[in-house]
């Protein structure tokens, strides 16, 4: 279902700060350039993940595992390497970061509808169960400018798994909303897993990693320092990190 053949994603640091244009137009205009060096944020990445697996993907903070997300979901393209991937793929990367602050909590769930390639009628047909999932309730008609942002990311989760997808990209937001919406997060996954979806999650807790994947995946510094049974996995890096 996705498979990775040396990726590497490459990103140019500045040595310095340019803190305005002039000064940079001023640097260009005197030949004395911004001097750069290269970071490699993964670094000749190779694995598969089968049809119907769950994955997870731990490593402490910096280690790649959002660019290792952003690449797979082809948000972002790798430097090097290749992404293969089949099915039609939900990427809950950022929730909320699609929508328009000044709109509705109800316009919003279209925008996202239209821009997950969906029509304005299957939106229509879906939104009631949306709005429940939320929790959001009377406030699906109040500008999203006034929302907590537990409630852009609830609303943001409903929108975005209401129909099951092939494939389910998760950056830590098992941790969004209180507990309550969390149990309810944690069960449509599960479901999602039960009916097939191949799902990709990334998240600190270990106690979620354990109870929703199969197979873990431990980042380090861009590279693979691990890959295997999740319980394996997860107690390596957990004995790692209390030797740090």
């Amino acid at each position: 279902m996705i498979q990775l053949d040396h990726v590497t994603v490459r990103f140019r640091i500045p040595h310095e700060r340019i803190p305005t244009f002039q000064e940079y137009a001023i640097r260009w205009l005197q030949r004395r350039g911004v001097r750069y060096a290269d970071f490699n944020a993964l670094n000749d990445l190779s694995f598969s993940i089968d049809q119907g697996e769950t994955v997870g993907i731990i490593g402490p903070n910096g280690a790649g595992k959002s660019t290792l997300l952003k690449v797979i979901a082809q948000v972002i393209r790798p430097t090097e390497g290749r992404v293969r991937l089949r099915g039609r793929v939900a990427p809950l990367l950022e929730l909320g970061a699609g929508f328009d602050y000044e709109m509705t909590g109800r316009e919003n769930v279209f925008l996202n509808g239209a821009v997950l390639g969906f029509s304005r009628r299957d939106m229509a047909s879906r939104l009631d169960r949306i709005i429940d999932f939320s929790g959001i309730g009377d406030f699906i008609d109040a500008p999203v400018r006034t929302y907590s942002s537990g409630m852009v990311a609830r609303l943001g989760f409903a929108v975005a798994t209401d129909i099951q997808p092939e494939v389910l990209i998760i950056d830590e937001v098992l941790a969004v909303g209180d507990a309550e919406f969390q149990q309810k997060s944690a069960a449509r996954i599960r479901k999602f897993r039960e009916n097939g979806s191949t799902i990709l999650v990334v998240s600190h807790s270990p106690t979620s990693i354990k109870a929703l994947c199969s197979r873990a995946l431990w980042l380090e510094h861009g590279k693979i320092r691990l890959m295997g049974p999740v319980g394996q996995v997860v107690d390596q890096y957990a004995l790692g990190q209390a030797s740090v």
